[in-house]
């Protein structure tokens, strides 16, 4: 999902030249990499917060040993600091995963991934409470992504009264997937992105977990079906998706990225329409169309963006994979 994390003015020149061939087609993959995550949930035979997590903790496995190879010595000199912004991140990640993913059993994925793509409105909207200016430009994508959140809530409701419930969540997970960017952006001033991703995912997964085994989750004895798709879960959108999409963030424009992985939301509703038959109502096309053209709009009114710190798609500084 995308964010925000600056408001500064983009550069009037560069920002949006055309990458590299290769660099457009690794953005398709990527896109396509983290367009099944939502489906995938909704699929998956297991409870919300169980499913986000095993994704954190085989990310973290994934993770380990390269992190502890290369980066041994960076991780036992981390400072106070760093290691309570990374476990601040942790713990946002933890709360998006918490609430977005649960999100999925009230409502489509299409409601679902509309909504929480709304993260760079609040992203937007921290940044101007740290003091950040935001662009005039930005206020009106702002203004017309919410009349499309409003319009695909109506609709929601007028369906399924219990669509809020889900709607609420996305939103919120929204909410802390902003967050979580805007803490691990300065968390990653200092810190390599490997030894960040090994502590953020780390936390996450640990929350998680505590969350588990409070809420009395179920966090075994699934069907061999249900392994194979947490382990496709993590490595699509865990690891595929941010690998590529921070591999291309090295020779493209973060504001190219952060539109390009804009398509996360019609691509999600496709692959749950053609895979889950999950077939949206019309009305909710239109409102998910406002929502899109607001957020690009807010994108590119950006100085720097972060598309991606949600979990279902990389930001620019995040770690690769």
């Amino acid at each position: 999902m995308g964010a925000v994390t600056s408001a500064a003015p983009q550069p009037p020149t560069g920002a949006l030249q055309r990458p590299p061939t290769a660099d457009l087609v690794l953005l398709g993959v990527g896109v396509l990499a983290v367009s099944v995550s939502a489906p995938l949930i909704a699929a998956t035979a297991a409870p919300a917060l169980a499913i986000a997590f095993w994704r954190n903790a085989f990310g973290t496995a994934a993770i380990a040993p390269f992190a502890l190879a290369t980066r041994r010595a960076e991780l036992a000199g981390l400072t106070r600091r760093e290691l309570g912004l990374a476990a601040l991140a942790g713990l946002l990640l933890a709360l998006h995963f918490g609430t977005w993913i649960p999100s999925l059993d009230y409502t489509t994925v299409a409601a679902s991934t509309a909504l929480v793509a709304t993260q760079p409105i609040w992203a937007a909207l921290i940044a101007q409470a740290t003091g950040q200016r935001i662009p005039g430009q930005a206020w009106t994508g702002i203004g017309v992504a919410l009349v499309g959140v409003l319009v695909l809530t109506g609709i929601d409701v007028s369906l399924d009264p219990s669509a809020l419930v889900g709607d609420a969540l996305a939103l919120v997970g929204a909410v802390f997937a902003a967050a979580y960017v805007s803490v691990g952006s300065r968390a990653r001033q200092t810190v390599s992105t490997t030894s960040y991703t090994l502590l953020c995912y780390g936390v996450c997964a640990a929350v998680l977990l505590v969350a588990c085994l409070i809420g009395g989750q179920r966090l075994a004895g699934y069907d061999a079906d249900t392994w194979l798709k947490l382990l496709a879960l993590t490595a699509t959108a865990q690891l595929l998706g941010h690998s590529v999409l921070n591999r291309v963030l090295k020779r493209t424009s973060p504001t190219i990225v952060s539109l390009g992985i804009l398509f996360e939301m019609p691509g999600a509703t496709l692959v749950a329409a053609v895979w889950l038959g999950q077939v949206p109502p019309w009305g909710i096309l239109p409102a998910a169309g406002l929502i899109l053209a607001g957020l690009v709009i807010v994108v590119r009114s950006a100085g720097r963006v972060a598309p991606v710190g949600a979990p279902d798609g990389p930001d620019p500084a995040a770690p690769a994979g």
